[in-house]
């Protein structure tokens, strides 16, 4: 289970930082940084966890949690498809973290990045933290954050474009939204660099 150990070992102010949606077909990428106080509450010490492993009823009350803790700050970044398509999934994703950084309310003095990279020219330290989501407790939070705020873009959009089952597959690429392209073909929401959707553009050329 995640702790607060990382965060104790940098000292001073520490967010984590966590992204979701790199892989989708469809969708932004979202980013979210969270700096969590030492006095952590224990229901949420205790509940806490990488998104992954947790249900989606239990993301939306932790979610709930985390933001209606005055002593907790989040900040919530994105980047577009536009973004994604022009400069790249990884370059994208370092947008929105950049994004989420700056909407906290605090700046950190060092931020603790889930995966193997830092985004470029952070203007604080940065560390890497591989599968930190399940190892430090404010990456888990942003790892929550940023799974849900995705999740309701992706469940708001599928009202306008229902063929793709967005409010059930988040934009990925499940049999259900292949066969919506199939039917009802490519939207502006759908990333055109990505191959699948490429390839069916350059088939109806």
């Amino acid at each position: 289970m995640p702790d607060l150990s990382l965060e104790r070992d940098c000292g001073g102010i520490v967010a984590g930082v966590d992204e979701v949606g790199r892989g989708p077909w469809a969708g932004p990428v979202v980013a979210a940084a969270v700096i969590l106080p030492p006095d952590l509450p224990r229901e949420l010490a205790d509940g806490l966890d990488d998104s992954k492993k947790l249900e989606a009823a239990r993301r939306e009350f932790l979610c709930a949690a985390l933001k209606n803790c005055a002593s907790i700050d989040i900040g919530i970044g994105a980047a577009s498809v536009l973004e994604i398509e022009q400069h790249n999934i990884l370059s994208a994703t370092y947008i929105a973290m950049r994004r989420a950084l700056d909407a906290l309310r605090q700046t950190p003095q060092t931020a603790l990045i889930d995966g193997n990279r830092l985004p470029p020219d952070l203007p604080f330290d940065g560390r890497t933290v591989i599968k930190g989501d399940s190892i430090s407790l404010s990456i888990a939070a942003a790892s929550i954050v940023a799974k849900v705020t995705r999740d309701r873009i992706m469940t708001d959009l599928s009202t306008r474009y229902p063929a793709y089952c967005w409010e059930r597959n988040s934009g990925y690429g499940t049999r259900q939204h292949q066969d919506g392209l199939i039917t009802a073909g490519v939207t502006c929401h759908h990333r055109r660099t990505y191959a699948p959707i490429a390839r069916m553009l350059g088939a109806r050329c």
